[in-house]
């Protein structure tokens, strides 16, 4: 397995630098910095064992109301971007089976992130590009709060395409 301190130090130095330091989701510095975020890290081995892991994840936010949110690593599998995507895909539906739909919701980050209908070059994929790949895990009561209190939340992917695209000038 890859070493498990690393792969969090990257992704902290990653949240920490690109996605709070940019600006990238204006709402994850508070989380950030009130120790809000939970950052686990799957040994699975397989894709049944990383949608364990993910459930396991979604439990332990319903015991720990003080944890915002929790980014899965699962630094082992899925280095081809395709069979991450279905396998978040499966995953989305296993949550909805287990009773976490409109509770919990699932977003994918991969080192090789494209939008569909996107050019892999694109400087904008960057926004779902991470050092590891890895799930994201938010409370949706928190997603209705934050896009609530946000005066222009559909104008946020434009902004970041835009500054990505500069930046990568």
């Amino acid at each position: 397995m890859s070493d498990p301190l690393i792969a969090v130090a990257a992704v902290r130095t990653w949240l920490k630098d690109f996605i709070v330091g940019l600006d990238i989701c204006p709402f994850a510095g508070g989380p950030l910095r009130g120790g809000r975020v939970r950052i686990a890290v799957s040994q699975a081995a397989d894709l049944e064992a990383a949608i364990a892991d993910l459930l396991r994840e979604a439990e332990r936010l319903d015991e720990d109301p003080e944890v915002e949110t929790t980014l899965l690593l699962v630094p082992d599998l899925f280095p081809d971007f395709g069979d991450f995507l279905d396998a978040t895909a499966l995953a989305i539906e296993v949550f909805q089976v287990s009773g976490y739909e409109g509770v919990y919701q699932i977003v994918a980050f991969h080192p090789e992130f494209c939008f569909e209908g996107a050019e892999p070059d694109d400087p904008a994929n960057a926004t779902n590009r991470s050092p590891i790949v890895l799930w994201h895990l938010l409370r949706e009561a928190s997603v209705d709060r934050a896009v609530e209190g946000h005066p222009d939340v559909h104008g946020i992917p434009e902004r970041n395409a835009a500054l990505l695209r500069e930046l990568d000038r």
